[in-house]
């Protein structure tokens, strides 16, 4: 038992990593899964803005012979992150309660407050200020339930279930929270800089990961400025920091360059030079959904509020409880938390993508802190027999992890790499895909493709990816044919686009007008040579609008899960549907959207095979979507086809 107390953070991290375990995704899952993967495989250089060290540790993990496919060896990679950021928060907690008395104290003179400090010796902090002193105990069960509502709360173990550069993130920004807290309570019994540079190191590190690290800074200026005030020994400490910070950043930022250089299977950006760093290592292209509206800020914050509850259930209630009991007991950390997680809130709501909840993830982590504080409070209260608050808690916990077990759980999900498979494996030798299905199709096809070697003779050519001038020379490290016959047309389409990547006055009309001609021109000069297949989307959105025209002579048949461009009006035969889609029964939206179009494809197929009198093969696909697709619902008219 005195090895589990004096342990427990470490116990705590390794139960909540055998449940991420559980939950773990086998394969790759949407959205950026199968990028970000494959560039920590290959040593490459992912979408802005880079995630560098993101990059290395990932690839250095790679190289461990385990026994195992690569996506699962990275995405235990990402278990092992979060798990161990949950060990951290649960020790940070602890450490919060070892020092509550000393984010209440007022500081009136440093040189004082130090002696003072340093008499009671460095880590003792007065307590006269609390009516009786926590037990050991009660501080472990609050630090140890702190934890396991952070681990449980759904966006967070999310990121457990597979690659992303916010599992990593979270561990960082764990850390951060702890050296900041120890360089403060630190300082108040010895001011030596050593503490700060410590936690300059961290945050460095943090930022060479993802820059969302920024939202910890308000809370940061906060601790520091309360502790050191505004003067020229404060701003003296504030630069040795700064120089740490910009110095580690630099030589972990120095990969992107070094890394292009050596022109990566997959570099994005291809940041050689200090104009295309600037751009990657900002997002530059992400910018213009930042701060775009006050609509869509209100979207996002009402977003927001609407996932909140299911984030922690109950457990939001004692966040409540918590924040008063902070106020009251541990002012300064309480106004940390609070600036902390209204700074992540405000920042957060100003981005207008999709996929925004990993940006909240902060603001989530401050609320696992108000929880901590209000279990505090239950164990506190003498009225409550201590067994009944120690059952209450525990019911607290299994409500949350119950209810969001089963929407994190990823353990099933092979839908991404069997549709991934599928559409490349469908197609003739040295086919040529032209597409912008990234969150379920592009993005794993660069693991498929590039790190596994699956259908690599196949080229993807990603339609959105064609508008930046980096991309066409990670296409030729590909496939240095499919380009060779529009080489004009690159030219001057690279030298019109230039002064828009600039943020300079461009010809928007020139410019659209020449990317056009550049996707129609793929097809005249490749079509006489190799097969040519575009994705559904460009037929639906695209070439409705009459934004994407085929040459003249040219036009489109349905293909399985993709249309074949083909020369006149002759019957054009495909393959039989044999291809297996696990869907996941654990459905989201881009599961649901992946069995849509393949449901849309197959019956596009079965209907073009009706129309050439060839009922049976209509019959055949049609038969494929009943068996495999139990959420898609055929048109009235194909299950006629059916009956005959």
């Amino acid at each position: 038992m005195t090895l589990v107390k004096k342990y427990f953070y470490l116990f705590t991290s390794l139960f909540v990593f055998i449940i991420y375990l559980i939950t773990l995704a086998p394969s790759v899952v949407q959205i950026d899964s199968g990028e970000l993967a494959a560039v920590q495989a290959t040593l490459g250089i992912a979408h802005p803005t880079g995630y560098p060290l993101f990059t290395m540790i990932g690839y250095l993990f790679s190289l461990i012979p385990i026994p195992i496919s690569k996506i699962l060896q990275l995405n235990i990679l990402a278990a092992i992150y979060c798990s161990t950021a949950v060990g951290v928060f649960t020790y940070t907690v602890k450490y919060c309660l070892d020092n509550f008395s000393a984010f209440k104290k007022k500081i009136s003179n440093q040189k004082e407050a130090a002696k003072k400090e340093k008499k009671k010796g460095k880590h003792q902090v007065d307590k006269t200020d609390i009516k009786e002193e926590l037990s050991e105990n009660i501080k472990l069960i609050t630090a140890v339930f702190g934890g396991l509502t952070l681990a449980f709360s759904r966006t967070f173990w999310f990121q457990s279930t597979s690659v992303e550069v916010y599992s990593l993130h979270l561990l960082l920004i764990t850390l951060i929270i702890l050296f900041l807290l120890k360089a403060y309570i630190n300082s108040l019994a010895d001011d030596k800089l050593t503490h700060w540079l410590v936690f300059a190191f961290f945050l460095a590190l943090g930022f060479s990961n993802h820059l969302t690290t920024l939202m910890i800074l308000p809370g940061t200026a906060y601790f520091y400025f309360t502790r050191y005030k505004f003067n020229s020994a404060s701003f003296k400490k504030l630069f040795l920091m700064i120089l740490l910070f910009v110095f580690i950043l630099i030589a972990i930022y120095s990969y992107l360059p070094l890394r292009a250089l050596q022109n990566p299977i997959i570099n994005w950006g291809n940041p050689f030079d200090w104009e295309r760093i600037y751009r990657h290592i900002t997002g530059r292209q992400y910018q213009v959904w930042l701060f775009s509206s006050f609509d869509s800020a209100g979207k996002q914050f009402s977003h927001f509020w609407s996932i909140l509850p299911f984030e922690f259930f109950i457990g939001l209630l004692l966040a409540v409880v918590g924040l008063f009991v902070s106020i009251f007991k541990s002012r300064k950390l309480a106004w940390f938390i609070l600036i902390t997680f209204v700074f992540t809130l405000l920042y957060s709501i100003n981005y207008d993508i999709n996929d925004i909840d990993s940006y909240f993830l902060l603001a989530f982590v401050m609320l696992a802190f108000f929880s901590a504080f209000g279990v505090l409070k239950i164990l506190e209260m003498k009225s409550i027999p201590k067994n009944y608050s120690l059952i209450g808690l525990a019911v607290v916990i299994a409500i949350q992890f119950f209810f969001n077990f089963i929407k994190v759980n990823q353990s099933g999900v092979y839908t991404f790499e069997d549709y991934t498979k599928a559409v490349l494996n469908t197609v003739p030798k040295n086919a040529i895909i032209f597409s912008y299905q990234w969150d379920y199709f592009i993005s794993a096809s660069y693991y498929y493709q590039f790190v596994e070697d699956y259908r690599n003779d196949v080229t993807v050519i990603d339609k959105e990816l064609l508008r930046r001038s980096w991309y066409y020379n990670q296409i030729n490290n590909h496939d240095s044919k499919v380009l060779s016959g529009i080489k004009n047309e690159i030219d001057q389409f690279k030298k019109a686009l230039q002064p828009f990547e600039r943020d300079e006055t461009f010809d928007s009309n020139r410019l659209e007008n020449l990317y056009q001609i550049i996707m129609s021109n793929l097809i005249k000069t490749n079509i006489k040579g190799r097969d040519y297949f575009i994705a559904p989307e460009l037929i639906e959105q695209e070439m409705k609008r009459g934004e994407f025209k085929l040459p003249e002579g040219y036009t489109l048949v349905p293909h399985l899960l993709l249309y074949k461009v083909v020369e006149g009006n002759d019957y054009v035969p495909a393959p039989d549907p044999d291809f297996i889609i696990r869907i996941a029964s654990n459905r989201n939206i881009y599961i649901d959207k992946t069995e849509d179009l393949i449901g849309r494809m197959l019956s596009n197929r079965a209907y073009y095979e009706a129309q050439n009198g060839r009922s049976d093969r209509a019959k055949l696909y049609l038969k494929k979507i009943l068996n495999d697709l139990p959420g898609f619902k055929l048109h009235p008219a194909l299950l006629e086809v059916l009956k005959n």
